[in-house]
């Protein structure tokens, strides 16, 4: 075993989430490179390792630390070139040197057991002597809770994130309740508290144990897309999580609800609980819709303003069209819904025109970067996603929140506000939007229904329509010109449920049979690269695969693998960094799979200067890699419309390749062809809306590849998992809770 103690002299590497460091140590007589893992280090700090002696074929000698302890420096020089090295913050090269020359060899146990000495120097008052006392042991205290949260299995850089929240006072959390991190630490969710608990030796009845596991149940619900949960349904999965019969879970969700952690509702008979914030998020959405469903009377000469428009124009709107624009002038709220082809991009087009002819000012967004450059692009008109035009802005530093700019005591000011793609509209982003508009602005949300929900919980668009007490226009005629599209009419047919027969003479609408996964992604790969980018006139990057399915091997993961080494193989000069769930390297197409509201973007012109930057990356923007910089631990991705993001590579598990992307994720973009790889999987996963909304991402063409009998049992099959929400059943409530009161009831 070789011995090595001296200064850490600098570092070459160092990964905050486990601690992997490659240091230069320097003895006394020499320098020696180490590696291995270490919590908290800075240079300049003094070091005794135990290791192996190795050959590195690059680097030569180096020692494999096994085993290290930081140290106080032991003599004068040491504590000098300590104190010089800024780890103590005050401290220069100047008062350092003054420190050591009056206390020597001394120094150290001065600053630990008699700070107050320290301000018998020149420059030091006594709170900063004692500031600097605080820092050592601070320092002391960290290193000794990193190293003992280690033996829990938790990566140093949520260590660090535990040891923020609590400090000294983290024994205790662990010793008494382990959970409370579950609630309070960003990160540490149920099953990291859990192991926690289990190591410490909590007892699995213990009560704060099944409270976590309830709540931590209703979060994975969350994640599904639900805002509530049958409580059979609850207790059911409870007991799953947490290996325990219902009594105890049923007894923790009464004390919950005592709490007012949980809230409980009645609906066809069951009983719903909702985690509270989630259950006063709908509420309010609820009743904020209601307020501005207000109704005005028919302006005189409506029907001329719309003929003028027509006539500005060159269209004709059909008798559900024209009935749309007058609902948008004389109503507060309006729901405009209807497949590809029947006339939404027109209708809106018609009504933003008639408002501009009133004087009236507008505002459009979408729920994505890319919804909102196409609703840009088909109304002529300045368009941005539903997080710029709230002007949301980096919430709590490491949570998946943010902070909105725009609400009730700073609501949006335009007089007509428009939201298209609101199938894609979480109820979150729908509380946060409706909180910024302001009763008398008419609210018009666009969408079609039919499509997947929303990615975050709830069922936005859907509870609005079926609640009934809105305004809803439903387009369903298919114009001359989307006739044309065998993507439309057969997305048309797929909803309706009708056979699909595939067609080899159709133009956009393709078919590729095979029948074994091997053939299906050999011929997924042939249609990216080289068969469909001249067809439709696109750059192989527009061309996107979409798979219902992560796992598998026609599921993302596996697919993105394969298309990668295709589409952008290593080359000399190309830079690549391999991460725990991946590779990347510079070209890949990537998306973000969270929301972060801290990301800074920037968008560059030209002479390299700044000319727009913002905060906020969202899960589902598509963007490729730039740049990685091995060095700095940095990778640059550029988004929709320039927007360049620099990610620490700690944070590159926010990413994931994009080359294929599950139909779920791909809502609201529109790709100029799509390749939809098809052969088997769950029933319930497997169905007719997931397939529809494969279909109508593709602008110029789709490409099915795989077994007929399959894309025709998706047509079949409409068992999609149910949502549990509770927004029409409140709507429908206070609805009637009004009419009592009016005496209509």
């Amino acid at each position: 075993m070789a011995h090595a103690e001296g200064f850490v002299d600098h570092i070459l590497f160092h990964n905050e989430e486990n601690g992997y460091t490659v240091l230069v140590l320097a003895e006394r007589k020499r320098q020696l490179t180490l590696v291995g893992t270490f919590f908290t280090l800075s240079e300049g700090e003094y070091l005794r390792a135990e290791g192996e002696m190795t050959i590195h074929p690059t680097y030569g000698e180096q020692m494999k630390v096994t085993s290290y302890e930081f140290t106080a420096p032991a003599d004068a020089v040491s504590t000098e070139r300590y104190l010089s090295s800024g780890v103590i913050k005050g401290i220069g090269e100047a008062l350092a040197k003054r420190i050591v020359k009056a206390f020597g060899d001394d120094t150290f146990r001065i600053i630990e057991e008699e700070p107050e000495r320290l301000s018998e120097i020149k420059g030091i008052s006594e709170r900063k002597a004692m500031a600097i006392a605080e820092q050592v042991t601070e320092k002391r205290e960290m290193r000794q809770a990193l190293l003992f949260l280690q033996q829990y299995g938790i990566t140093l850089r949520l260590a660090a994130k535990i040891y923020d929240k609590y400090g000294a006072g983290l024994y205790g959390v662990i010793r008494e309740n382990p959970y409370r991190m579950a609630e309070e630490v960003e990160g540490v969710g149920f099953r990291i508290a859990d192991a926690i608990a289990e190591k410490a030796g909590i007892r699995p009845d213990a009560a704060y144990r099944v409270r976590s596991g309830i709540l931590y149940t209703l979060q994975q619900a969350m994640g599904q897309g639900h805002t509530c949960l049958p409580q059979d349904l609850l207790i059911r999965e409870a007991c799953g999580v947490l290996g325990l019969p219902e009594e105890d879970v049923r007894h923790q969700i009464d004390d919950l609800l005592f709490d007012k952690k949980l809230v409980f509702r009645q609906a066809d008979g069951r009983t719903m609980v909702y985690a509270a914030s989630l259950y006063r998020m709908e509420s309010a959405v609820a009743r904020k819709l209601l307020d501005l469903s207000v109704s005005g009377k028919v302006p005189a000469g409506i029907e001329e303003e719309i003929a003028a428009v027509e006539e500005e124009t060159g269209v004709t709107l059909d008798a559900e069209q024209r009935r749309a624009v007058r609902e948008a002038v004389t109503r507060g709220l309006l729901v405009v819904t209807g497949g590809p082809g029947t006339g939404k991009t027109t209708t809106i087009n018609t009504i933003i025109r008639l408002f501009e002819r009133e004087g009236r000012t507008l505002r459009l967004a979408a729920p994505t970067g890319r919804a909102a450059r196409r609703l840009k692009e088909t109304t002529g008109r300045e368009a941005m996603t539903i997080h710029r035009m709230l002007e949301v802005s980096g919430g709590p530093e490491d949570t998946d929140r943010g902070v909105f700019g725009r609400d009730e005591d700073n609501p949006l000011d335009e007089d007509v506000v428009i939201i298209d793609e609101m199938s894609m509209v979480d109820i979150a982003l729908m509380h946060a939007l409706l909180k910024a508009v302001t009763v008398g602005t008419r609210l018009i949300l666009v969408g079609d229904v039919d499509q997947l929900p929303s990615v975050g919980p709830g069922n936005v668009l859907r509870d609005i329509i079926e609640a009934e007490a809105f305004p809803v226009v439903r387009l369903t005629k298919i114009f001359r010109q989307a006739e044309e599209s065998d993507i439309i009419v057969n997305a048309h047919r797929i909803n309706r449920g009708e056979r699909v027969d595939p067609d080899p003479k159709s133009r956009d609408f393709l078919f590729v049979k095979r029948q074994v996964a091997g053939q299906i992604t050999g011929a997924v790969i042939t249609l990216v690269r080289d068969k469909l980018p001249p067809y439709v006139g696109a750059a192989t990057s527009e061309i996107q695969v979409l798979t219902p399915m992560r796992k598998g091997p026609l599921g993302v993961e596996n697919l993105n693998r394969l298309l990668q080494q295709e589409l952008n193989p290593p080359a000399p000069g190309k830079t690549e960094k391999e991460f725990a769930h991946g590779l990347f390297r510079v070209g890949d197409k990537v998306m973000q799979i969270r929301n972060n509201y801290q990301l800074e973007w920037e968008v560059i012109g030209r002479y390299n200067l700044v000319q727009d930057k913002g905060l906020g990356v969202f899960n589902g923007d598509t963007g490729v890699i730039l740049a990685i910089n091995p060095f700095a631990e940095e990778l640059t991705v550029e988004y929709d419309e320039g927007r360049r993001v620099v990610y620490p590579f700690s944070l590159a598990e926010e990413l994931e390749l994009a080359y294929a992307v599950t139909i779920h994720k791909s809502q609201g973009s529109e790709y100029p062809a799509v390749v939809l790889p098809l052969l088997s999987g769950p029933r319930m996963l497997m169905n007719r809306n997931l397939l529809y909304t494969g279909v109508t991402r593709a602008r110029k063409c789709v490409t099915i590849v795989g077994s007929v009998e399959t894309f025709q049992e998706m047509i079949a099959n409409v068992s999609e998992q149910k949502r549990f929400s509770g927004l029409q059943q409140t709507i429908r409530e206070i609805t009637e809770d009004e009419k009592i009161l009016r005496g209509e009831a």
